[in-house]
């Protein structure tokens, strides 16, 4: 039954709009989260990755063809990192970085500037929440490895202070 669609009067039975998961799956595989949900009045499509489920019956069929595809997207930029990035500040949280205390204001760093320990170098949103990042050394800005409002993923590396 999970996969008729019923009629159009029916409400025993769930409508699945498989362009809408096909479009969630895409976005998951281009922000490199590892689940998206949205809901209407009617539906609520929950789409992971790692062969969890949504709560769409047929999502499961749509969820293994970007699960292969992330896990391969990702290695090549897992190889140039340890070389560049293994004494990087990570994100102790999964969220959203921005490089300004709000869209109108410069951002807190730019390479080549000069930081104390406890400074602030960006901020995360998580779950609606602010939260500043401080650098854990003094140092020199040499790199910022995340563009603003970019997803990210916990212990992802954000800038490398040297």
């Amino acid at each position: 039954m999970a996969t008729k669609k019923p009629s159009a009067g029916s409400k025993s039975g769930m409508n699945i709009d498989t362009a809408l998961v096909r479009e969630l799956a895409e976005l998951l595989n281009e922000t490199g989260l590892t689940e998206i949900e949205v809901e209407d009045d009617d539906r609520k499509i929950r789409v992971a990755r790692g062969g969890i489920a949504t709560s769409v019956a047929a999502a499961p069929a749509m969820a293994p063809a970007p699960v292969a595809a992330p896990a391969a997207a990702p290695a090549p930029e897992a190889a140039a990192a340890p070389q560049a990035n293994v004494d990087a500040l990570k994100s102790p949280m999964v969220g959203t970085v921005y490089l300004a205390p709000d869209p109108n204001a410069p951002n807190f760093i730019k390479v080549g500037d000069s930081v104390s320990e406890g400074d602030t170098l960006l901020i995360v949103e998580a779950m609606k929440v602010m939260n500043p990042i401080t650098a854990d050394k003094a140092g020199t800005i040499k790199e910022i490895l995340v563009e603003n409002a970019q997803p990210v993923e916990f212990d992802q590396p954000l800038v490398v202070i040297g």
